[in-house]
């Protein structure tokens, strides 16, 4: 039976459409004889959150994908002072979003989000790319200890402690060995460092018991080994997809990267 709808429900509708509909919450529609049925669901706004030594443009092959495939999007820059602090900060940041989210983080900012999603109902899948999942009470200090060998780090004394950044000549090695010379150069100049903080605030909050967890593996990692990536998905009981590809991956592979939150993405629909 073919369903008439009515004109001035059809212009409301399309009105929505122009207003940014694929962001409001789904809307209920009643043809001639009273039956109603709905839109379909909007997609999830997509929260990405990068880690220490990189910066919210380190996602704009993935931002572009997702965007591409109609999923709104933001890239919050991380202040990487201390886990306590940020996980205050994109809290906060999270609060400012309506409908689901799906809260994605690479590197420490798996530790962030790992916090920070106990806070917001909406948030409805959490996705780790190369990051870090600790458990309440553990610190990233102690996850990275698994790690080995260790990372050459500069040191600066700041007005709220120590921050810390990779070795410039070291940093292609251990952050983006799969990525081209002059990117990875690139990369390294414009690294930011992090507050030593960030590795000695311990977990407070642990999303992954009641969220939804993704993570993906990179098998090429020289940060944070795969081995020990494999050990916090498990421990999380995150669905776990591997990719050869350095600590970078969201630069290397962001096909790969995609994939695993559009996956994450269609499971709160």
């Amino acid at each position: 039976m073919r369903i008439r709808v009515p004109r001035r429900v059809a212009l409301a509708v399309g009105a929505l459409a122009l207003l940014g509909a694929a962001t409001a919450p789904a809307v209920a529609v009643t043809d001639d004889e009273g039956s109603s049925f709905a839109a379909a669901s909007p997609k999830p706004t997509v929260v990405l959150v990068h880690g220490a030594w990189a910066d919210s443009s380190s996602w704009s092959p993935v931002i572009e994908r997702l965007r591409k495939d109609g999923y709104p999007v933001r890239a919050l820059a991380n202040p990487l002072r201390g886990l306590t602090s940020d996980t205050a900060y994109v809290s906060s940041y999270l609060s400012t979003i309506d409908g689901p989210v799906v809260l994605v983080g690479h590197s420490y900012g798996g530790a962030v989000i790992t916090n920070s999603a106990a806070s917001d109902p909406d948030v409805k899948a959490l996705v780790y790319i190369a990051g870090f999942i600790p458990a309440k009470g553990e610190t990233v200090g102690d996850l990275a200890a698994k790690t080995s060998p260790s990372i050459p780090l500069v040191s600066t004394v700041v007005p709220d402690g120590t921050d810390v950044s990779i070795d410039p000549d070291r940093f292609r090695e251990v952050f983006a060995g799969d990525v081209d010379k002059t990117t990875a150069a690139d990369l390294s100049v414009t690294q930011r460092p992090a507050n030593t903080k960030a590795v000695t605030d311990a977990g407070t909050e642990e999303g992954f018991r009641t969220i939804p967890s993704w993570a993906l593996i990179t098998r090429l990692d020289h940060a944070i080994a795969p081995g020990v990536q494999r050990f916090m998905a498990k421990r999380a009981g995150a669905h776990m997809e591997e990719v050869d590809a350095s600590h970078a991956v969201m630069i290397s592979r962001p096909d790969a990267v995609t994939h695993v939150i559009e996956d994450a993405a269609r499971s709160t629909r």
